[in-house]
């Protein structure tokens, strides 16, 4: 099976509670929280490894909430590398209104990361004794260098990996101005801030899509639409893949789960369809799981089989 690394440059601790209602100047009493790894590439790895695979988180880690996220990942038994940074990982606060069942994430800036702690980072994934892809996903930490990323999707193009984009804004703009991306997976937000237009209508979607494949800017794109599902784009293709109508009780991780369970397929040798489909069965699967759970295999494969029965959608049995 080909190697599959994560890096998530603004890895968080993330914590869990609820509150009967939120209202402002008043102390909110809340449910014993809970703990769980966050950051976009920590998601991913995790979603992969609930899906039966296996991918190496890799990311900066430090202080007390570093380690916690470091004894998190080994408590589910993803394997990680933390590298050490001075400043302490952030913590990011999802709070559930019981009234409303209404859900509020609060999300702190990334640590930032040190010339050297950046140098640490690039030196250790050009040491990993294998690379094949490597997923890039969550936000970037201020203060980055300027050349940092593209020096880093130089050094994973010096091992032919192929790199898998899951961000946005400058970083998404960058990473598709030095080229050689394998896959991005913006929303239909994420692209039209891209494009610099604001996306109406599909065939407008589509055009833009395969016009960066077309310009080399990537190889293929799958852009998330939410309850709509997902628009494949490759050199040979573009089709619209419908979500499966689930009971949504968290949005956390959605993306990452599908991020997961599409590099997954990719990486066993699945086509594009497949593993896109696979991708959306995953992320559909988060919404039906409590918290930071991401998504539970039974249900990504059950929500799967049905894809692959009705592409073009329709009622789910």
């Amino acid at each position: 099976m080909p190697s599959i690394v994560t890096l998530t440059l603004s890895p968080a601790l993330d914590s869990a509670t609820s509150t009967p209602r939120l209202y402002p100047d008043a102390k909110l009493r809340c449910s014993k929280p809970s703990y769980a790894p966050g950051g976009g590439g920590i998601n991913v790895a995790r979603a992969i490894h609930k899906l039966g695979g296996h991918a190496l988180a890799l990311f900066p880690a430090g202080g007390p909430s570093g380690r916690h996220l470091v004894d998190l990942l080994g408590a589910e038994g993803v394997p990680c590398q933390a590298l050490p940074i001075a400043e302490w990982t952030r913590e990011c606060l999802n709070v559930v209104e019981q009234a409303s069942a209404q859900q509020y994430r609060f999300v702190m800036p990334g640590a930032s990361l040190s010339a050297a702690e950046q140098e640490q980072l690039l030196a250790a994934l050009a040491a990993l004794p294998a690379l094949d892809y490597l997923v890039i996903s969550g936000s970037l930490p201020a203060g980055l260098a300027a050349d940092f990323l593209p020096r880093l999707l130089h050094c994973a193009g010096q091992r032919a990996a192929r790199c898998i984009l899951d961000s946005s804004g400058e970083a998404l703009r960058q990473a598709l101005d030095v080229g050689g991306v394998f896959l991005i997976k913006p929303n239909l937000h994420e692209l039209g801030v891209l494009a610099g237009v604001e996306i109406g209508e599909p065939e407008q979607l589509a055009g833009i899509a395969r016009g960066l494949v077309a310009a080399g800017k990537c190889a293929a794109l799958l852009v998330s639409l939410g309850p709509q599902g997902a628009l494949l784009v490759t050199g040979e293709l573009s089709e619209r893949i419908p979500a499966p109508t689930v009971k949504k009780l968290s949005t956390v991780g959605a993306g990452d789960s599908l991020v997961g369970a599409l590099t997954l397929k990719l990486a066993a040798g699945a086509a594009w369809p497949e593993a896109a489909r696979y991708g959306v069965a995953a992320g559909s699967a988060a919404l039906m799981s409590e918290g930071s759970e991401l998504c539970n295999r039974a249900d990504t494969e059950r929500l799967f089989a049905w894809l692959q029965a009705h592409p073009q959608g329709g009622a789910q049995g």
